[in-house]
């Protein structure tokens, strides 16, 4: 259901993003991007003696993919069509690795809305990226600064 205004979202709410698979290229492009070239991220060799035992995908690369997924599902569906500014990301916590081939979704649900004054609201909401085996791998909460219905 598209969303307009802070009243739009209901606390508890839960919506689940479709869900995209981590290649090498991604890799790649984020390194090239970035300039972190660490080698636990793109050299094989290095990878295999590290506690993984392979090349694991940079915590931020999993981050900004698995933010965007849920806008996948339509633009004002994740976002309010009033949706002013990304007003913060609270609680980031990476609590496990990612490899080239994981398929990751993001899991999110609404927490809680507050109100700023009569044309502002705050949509405070939790996510959960998980792999293909439901394994939590990036957890964090999120504030949107969004528009408020008018008062009829």
């Amino acid at each position: 259901m598209e969303k307009t205004y802070m009243e739009d979202f209901t606390v508890g709410e839960k919506l689940i993003s479709p869900a995209r698979t981590i290649t090498e290229s991604d890799i790649h492009a984020f390194a090239a991007l970035t300039g972190d070239w660490h080698p636990i991220h793109t050299d094989v060799e290095f990878a295999k003696i590290t506690p993984f035992g392979q090349r694991i995908a940079h915590g931020l690369l999993t981050l900004c993919i698995g933010t965007a997924l849920p806008f996948r599902l339509g633009q004002y569906v994740a976002l309010p069509k009033t949706f002013m500014a990304f007003y913060g990301i609270d609680k980031l916590r990476f609590v496990h690795p990612v490899m080239i081939g994981d398929t990751i979704h993001n899991e999110v649900e609404v927490l809680e809305l507050t109100a700023k004054d009569d044309a502002r609201g705050v949509v405070t909401t939790k996510h959960s990226i998980k792999n293909q085996r439901g394994e939590d791998v990036c957890v964090y909460t999120t504030r949107m600064l969004v528009g408020r219905a008018p008062k009829k």
